[in-house]
């Protein structure tokens, strides 16, 4: 298991990030700050039943309680 923590690339990364989804604020940047974590790190998919995350075309949203 890994911590995933910002880089030497974070600034550039949460600028990319931002251009893809602008609409970014509020409740949405907790979730921001985990996806550029993630696009950092090289991590292409999250399970999890925040449907926000949906809002970050790099990342693959898996609903743990979907069959």
């Amino acid at each position: 298991m890994e911590l995933l923590v910002a880089t030497p690339r974070h600034a550039e990364v949460m600028a990319e990030t931002l251009e893809d989804v602008p609409e970014a604020r509020g409740n949405l940047i907790s979730d921001l700050h985990t996806a550029v974590l993630m696009r950092e790190h090289g991590v292409r998919r999250i399970a999890t039943r925040d449907r926000d995350f949906g809002r970050f075309p790099f990342l693959a949203v898996v609903d743990p309680l979907e069959v």
